[in-house]
């Protein structure tokens, strides 16, 4: 049996539609995983059902993220905002957590993982970072590595891509700024902006800034290391899971 992985599904401002890049899909069945596309559920019994049942969380790419969940006023170069995407997800990842199951987070993801987690971020990275910074909406394919992100040494990251420096993507505005315990930075970019964190009490919980989904369609060996690593972590619960139930 393939492990099975939550992914939370994006979602229009109109909510009308819910919708999925088909490189998420791909990137978790290519990594041996069975992707189940999640709606917006907030009742609490419900997201804790949801949490119970899958045996890992996939937090994709996506809109901005509602700044008073980390008490800041909206800036005026903030996005789109889908508020019921990110009250699931922060319940989602409370109960996830709670389980003590492995969550992948691409770009958005990895921003609403940290908050989840007490931390905060950029609403605006070029408004608001005091440093000169490198292109990270790029303009290129999405699947062209476009910057160079510096990995923490012993960190789940370096075991996962076995470098210390990397090539990734970037289409974004936003960034984490500030992690809280046992949350730590283990990549950065060379301007400073936080590109992967991960927490140091779990098993397997990392955040990446970039996108490893579109990486990984083109067979970049770091990003399907990424997905394969998390795959694996899954299906490493999934068997502890099914012999406690036995």
């Amino acid at each position: 049996m393939k492990p099975l992985i939550g992914i939370t599904a994006s979602m229009e401002m109109d909510e009308s539609y819910y919708m999925m890049s088909e490189a998420n899909v791909k990137a978790i069945l290519q990594a041996g995983g069975m992707p189940l596309i999640l709606p917006y559920l907030l009742d609490d019994a419900d997201v804790e059902q949801i949490a119970s049942r899958v045996d890992g969380l996939y937090l994709p790419g996506g809109y901005d993220i509602d700044p008073t969940l980390f008490n800041e006023e909206p800036h005026p170069k903030l996005g789109t905002i889908i508020p019921d995407r990110d009250r699931f997800e922060m319940l989602l990842v409370d109960n996830v957590l709670q389980q003590g199951k492995p969550i992948l987070g691409v770009c958005r993801g990895a921003q609403i993982l940290n908050i989840a987690l007490g931390g905060d971020m950029f609403q605006d990275i070029y408004s608001q970072s005091t440093e000169l910074l490198l292109q990270h909406q790029q303009k290129a394919p999405s699947a062209h590595g476009s910057h160079f992100v510096h990995v923490r040494e012993n960190s789940l990251l370096h075991r996962l891509v076995e470098s210390k420096k990397i090539k990734v993507n970037s289409r974004h505005h936003q960034a984490n700024r500030r992690v809280k315990a046992p949350v730590i930075i283990s990549g950065k970019a060379n301007d400073g902006i936080v590109e992967a964190i991960e927490s140091s009490q779990h098993h397997f919980v990392l955040g990446l800034q970039w996108h490893p989904e579109n990486m990984a369609a083109q067979k970049d060996t770091p990003s399907m290391n990424i997905f394969k690593g998390f795959v694996e972590a899954c299906n490493a619960q999934a068997q502890t899971a099914g012999m406690e139930n036995a």
